[in-house]
């Protein structure tokens, strides 16, 4: 559970991050030219909704087929159109709730507080945000909206989320693939302790349907140290596994296991063209985030 003396928000982060853009690899499908490239032009608004019609209302914009239909008038209603969608897909599975010592963040809640921060961004730079939180399976979504308003749900879901249950990113990765018909960004938040040991392959799959794929990392320094000595009971947080062993004498192994399977996922993200980011739990998120939005603004340039 996120510590109220540790707001999501945090307006020390979000004082550093100043003018700073969250800006996209690949070109959108957006219509607004400016931000983000676009290959499309001549609309600025996109369909958002059907209202009944009340006096006042935009007679031009009276849906005369669903007059037809129904015989009562409706408008149609629009959003300002983006030239970028982004999905915040956030693992909150058991083994985000870690935490190797209890002044850090937890894993779920470091990377709440990316999701949250980068939500910020997108939607004051009128770009379109939206939540998917997943643990054995899609535990909720928000749709992207570019609104302000719309930043204080995606924030409230992240607050509300719970690390329990095992991971299983796929779900999430068949989530976008169905909700998201058009280019979009898919930002992933997770351990990747995931059954699947595909699973960067998997989120790749995105980028074959055009999306552009970004997975934020995030371990615990002790998960990357294993600054364990004495004889110590390891519990599994996402089954009933657990196994006895006397830290000292499986460190190595377990740091030569750690150090392969870092460096595979990092070649396998490379290779599909997956922008990847290790973030270590006691870091202060700006140290993430700037150098993450300072690539993205040399590589748009």
């Amino acid at each position: 559970m996120p510590d109220p003396k540790r707001p999501l928000l945090d307006p020390a982060v979000l004082a550093k991050l100043g003018t700073l853009k969250l800006r996209v690899r690949a070109v959108t499908e957006g219509i607004l030219t400016g931000l983000h490239k676009s290959p499309h032009h001549g609309q600025s608004v996109e369909f958002a909704e059907h209202k009944e019609y009340t006096p006042g209302d935009e007679i031009r914009h009276i849906d005369w087929k669903a007059y037809g239909k129904f015989d009562k008038y409706y408008v149609k209603r629009f959003e300002q159109e983006t030239n970028l969608r982004a999905y915040l897909v956030v693992d909150a599975s058991g083994s985000m709730g870690y935490r190797g010592a209890p002044e850090r963040l937890s894993k779920l809640e470091y990377a709440s507080a990316l999701a949250a921060s980068l939500g910020y961004l997108l939607v004051r730079q009128q770009d379109a945000a939206g939540l998917v939180v997943v643990q054995g399976h899609v535990a909720g979504a928000i749709p992207p909206r570019a609104s302000a308003s719309h930043l204080g749900p995606v924030v409230e879901a992240l607050e509300a989320a719970r690390p329990e249950g095992e991971t299983r990113l796929g779900a999430g990765v068949d989530w976008v693939i169905e909700h998201a018909p058009r280019r979009s960004s898919v930002i992933v938040f997770s351990d990747l302790f995931d059954r699947d040991d595909r699973i960067v392959k998997k989120l790749a799959q995105l980028g074959r349907r055009k999306h552009e794929v970004t997975i934020f990392h995030v371990l615990d320094p002790a998960e990357l140290e294993f600054p364990f000595d004495d004889p110590t009971l390891f519990l599994s947080m996402e089954d009933e596994r657990q196994v006895e062993a006397h830290g000292r004498d499986v460190r190595k192994g377990y740091l030569e296991v750690m150090q392969r399977w870092l460096e595979e996922t990092r070649r396998t993200a490379a290779e599909a063209d997956v922008d990847y980011v290790l973030c270590r739990t006691d870091r202060p998120l700006d140290e993430v985030l700037l150098p993450f939005l300072a690539r993205r603004e040399r590589s748009a340039a």
